[in-house]
C-alpha cells in the first residue's frame, strides 16, 4: 500500500467555450477499470448528440492501467493530451471524459491537443485533489487518572481523535500515520512514563484537501 498518493476530490463537472465549440468536461474517481468504464458510458449516455466524447484514465496505485481514447478525434489529439495532464499531475485512481459539441471552426491539431489538455485540467481543479495517506487506527489504553492531560495531548497534536471509550480503562483511538508510529509509541510512552498500554489496528486512508495543485499543463 502506498504511503501517500493524490487523485481528486469525487465527480465535477465543468465548461470551457473555444472557437465556438464546447468542451464540458466530466471528472471523477474510479478505483477499477470497470468503474471508469461504467462511468465513461454513462457520459456518453447523457450526450447522446456530442460529436466526440474522449476519455482517460490512470489506475492502480503503480498506475498499471493507463487507457486514453480519442472518440473519432484525430489521432493523438484528445486522449493522449488528457492522459498527459493525468500523469504529469500523478493523479491515482482517476476518470476524465471531455464531451465536445462542434462549433463550427475547425481547431487543428495543435489546437486541439491544447484544448484537450486545458479542459482536462479545469476539469481536475473544479474537482479538487486531496491527498490520501495512510495511517494506522491505534488505541491508548490508560488509567482514568491520566485521561485529562493525554485526551488534551491528542487533540492538540497533529493525530486525528477518532473516539474515546470509558470502561475499566480508557481507550482513546487516535489516528497515525504509518511511518510515525514508533515516533507516536515513543511519545505516548513518555507521556504517561511507561504506563499506556498501545495497540496498532487496521490501516485506513485518510483525505486532506490540497487548496494549491501546480498547474504544469
Amino acid at each position: 500500500m502506498l504511503t501517500n498518493y493524490y487523485t481528486v476530490s469525487g465527480f465535477a463537472e465543468n465548461e470551457i467555450i473555444i472557437q465556438k465549440s464546447r468542451f464540458l468536461t466530466s471528472v471523477n474517481r474510479a478505483e477499477t477499470e470497470e468503474e471508469a468504464q461504467h462511468f465513461i458510458q454513462k457520459i456518453k449516455k447523457l450526450h447522446p448528440s456530442a460529436n466526440h466524447n474522449c476519455s482517460a484514465y490512470m489506475i492502480g496505485e503503480h498506475n498499471l492501467i493507463q487507457k486514453a481514447n480519442d472518440d473519432g478525434e484525430p489521432t493523438g489529439t484528445a486522449g493522449i493530451p488528457m492522459l498527459e495532464v493525468l500523469k504529469k499531475r500523478d493523479l491515482k485512481d482517476t476518470v476524465v471524459v471531455v464531451t465536445r459539441y462542434f462549433g463550427g471552426i475547425k481547431l487543428g491539431g495543435g489546437g486541439l491537443i491544447r484544448a484537450y489538455g486545458r479542459s482536462t485540467t479545469e476539469g481536475i481543479n473544479a474537482a479538487g485533489i486531496v491527498r490520501r495517506s495512510l495511517n494506522r487506527l491505534v488505541t491508548t489504553v490508560i488509567d482514568y487518572t491520566w485521561l485529562g492531560k493525554i485526551e488534551n495531548e491528542i487533540r492538540s497534536s497533529s493525530y486525528p481523535l477518532k473516539e474515546i471509550h470509558y470502561l475499566e480503562d480508557v481507550s482513546i483511538e487516535s489516528y497515525v500515520k504509518d511511518e510515525e508510529f514508533d515516533q507516536f509509541v515513543e511519545w505516548m510512552t513518555e507521556l504517561t512514563n511507561g504506563k499506556a498500554i498501545i495497540k496498532s489496528g487496521e490501516k485506513v486512508y485518510l483525505e486532506e484537501k490540497i487548496s494549491a495543485y501546480f498547474d504544469n499543463n
